[in-house]
């Protein structure tokens, strides 16, 4: 394999794909009656202008173009960005208790007041990177406030971790689960991976702009993502099978469902290794390695003669989703890509190369825009979930576009 030629090759593949197939759909889902972004479009092409607007979609939409900006610099993403941003400052922000809703109906009014604190992980993950892009300090400041939302209310002083969600008054709730496919328990993997990704971000924006004035909080979330890496080395990850273990009671003891999520695995291993770069502490970054690459190792479980990694299974119950989901390809493409820039692993290199080629072919939607939910192990596209909608955004995939449009800029001499 010429790398080089296939680094070039992968740069511009990725360059056309965000542009062309993936933010050029988003562009088009912008609102012009109410504002913001329509909140679904079903499987078979059809637009549900009256929608609700889910928080985790309107996060992730305004993470997507601020990061198209900040790399492209093409204005139409700036003003992309900006519509996101405005819209959820106006609508989605509690004024009263603080947080963001978790769901509005079609024209902005609260439908699904609860603080589940996995969306605000994802909201302060956008108004980090909106000031990334601009350097506009009002979106700092939000960020920032969530960030202390989620530290006052969602984080266990006693027994450490992050709980799943409360009432809109901060209160307890019974139903904790992030999806009706979850489990009800108190601390997950997922909310602990996408507290620390969005930390991450903010603490990064801090450090490049080097502001005055956010001293203290640039040492309050370099403490918070320490304890976060922490938690996902010696508490998260299970010792023996080296896969991320999914529920968490209060105490920490693990959930008996025995889930493997390979997705999660490979996206993690990045994740978390980015946690630990952009800390920069050296002894931090040597403890860590060496768990991102038995993270990576043990997604592979997953991975699909074709090229494609599995969703999920479970070694207990011989359950199986085959389903070739499509931001765990986008993950896959980019976790293996981390492992190959950073340990020099060419095996790794030709596992994201492979994925990518499944991608190309069977999950980009050359005709709506977009990518398919999933296709099945025969290939069969999936059109019950959304094309677009409460958990269908613009943001594993055009995320790894960017990776890759980054990456490989920095591999190619």
């Amino acid at each position: 394999m010429n790398i080089r030629s296939t680094l070039q090759t992968l740069n511009l593949e990725v360059q056309d794909v965000l542009h062309n197939n993936i933010l050029s759909f988003w562009l088009k889902m912008q609102d012009k009656e109410h504002g913001g972004y329509y909140g679904q479009m079903r499987g078979d092409g059809t637009l549900v202008k009256n929608a609700n607007k889910g928080g985790i979609l309107n996060a992730r939409i305004l993470w997507s173009f601020s990061s198209a900006y900040r790399v492209t610099k093409r204005q139409e993403y700036l003003d992309a960005a900006t519509v996101a941003r405005d819209y959820i400052l106006n609508h989605f922000v509690d004024k009263v208790y603080g947080g963001t809703y978790w769901e509005l109906d079609c024209n902005g009014n609260p439908l699904d007041t609860k603080k589940q604190f996995y969306a605000l992980g994802f909201m302060v993950y956008g108004f980090a990177e909106y000031f990334r892009a601009t350097g506009d300090e009002e979106s700092l400041r939000m960020a920032l406030k969530l960030y202390d939302d989620i530290e006052a209310h969602s984080f266990d002083k006693v027994q450490n971790g992050y709980i799943e969600a409360c009432t809109r008054e901060f209160g307890v709730i019974a139903d904790m689960r992030l999806s009706d496919l979850d489990a009800n328990y108190p601390k997950s993997q997922n909310t602990h991976l996408h507290i620390m990704e969005p930390y991450t971000n903010l603490y990064r924006a801090l450090i490049e702009r080097q502001m005055d004035g956010y001293d203290d909080y640039r040492k309050r979330i370099e403490t918070s993502l320490r304890n976060l890496i922490d938690i996902f080395c010696n508490t998260i990850l299970n010792p023996i099978t080296h896969h991320l273990d999914l529920f968490f009671n209060m105490d920490w003891t693990r959930g008996v469902d025995g889930a493997e999520s390979y997705g999660h695995d490979i996206e993690c291993s990045w994740l978390l290794h980015e946690a630990a770069l952009v800390i920069g502490d050296k002894e931090l970054i040597a403890r860590v390695e060496p768990i991102v690459r038995l993270v990576a190792s043990a997604s592979e479980k997953g991975l699909n003669a074709d090229g494609s990694m599995t969703h999920e299974a479970n070694p207990v119950t011989n359950y199986i989703d085959a389903d070739r989901h499509w931001w765990v390809q986008a993950e896959t493409v980019v976790g293996f890509m981390n492992i190959y820039q950073h340990f020099n692993d060419e095996k790794a290199l030709a596992v994201a190369l492979r994925c990518w080629e499944y991608i190309k072919h069977n999950l980009v939607d050359r005709e709506l825009g977009e990518w398919y939910w999933s296709r099945d192990p025969e290939r069969n596209i999936n059109r019950t979930d959304d094309h677009a909608g409460f958990w269908k955004c613009p943001y594993h995939n055009s995320r790894m576009c960017l990776e890759l449009i980054e990456r490989t800029s920095r591999l190619l001499p």
